[in-house]
């Protein structure tokens, strides 16, 4: 017997205003060590741009509350999980 849950993006503590394709600044420090220019040392990426293009609502078709929802882009190389208070639309 299978079982489908359907949790709205709200309920898991998901800022429905930002979404898939909005252009981002991240508006506060956020130090990051996985930075491809800066790989093992400590990087501040506040006031970088990116786009959104991925919104972390769900692991292997499960609910979950993810600390860090929204998947930000800033270059080819270089993306990173952010909250959404960490992030502004521009």
């Amino acid at each position: 017997m299978a079982v489908e849950v359907v949790v709205e993006p709200q309920k898991l503590g998901v800022n429905i205003v930002m979404k898939v394709g909005d252009r981002v600044r991240v508006n506060q420090s956020v130090v990051v060590y996985h930075h491809p220019e800066h790989r093992g040392k400590a990087f501040d990426i506040k006031g970088s741009e990116g786009e959104i293009v991925e919104v972390v609502t769900q692991w292997q078709g499960r609910p979950v509350s993810a600390n860090f929802p929204f998947l930000v882009q800033f270059s080819k190389k270089f993306k990173a999980h952010l909250r959404d208070n960490e992030l502004e639309i521009i």
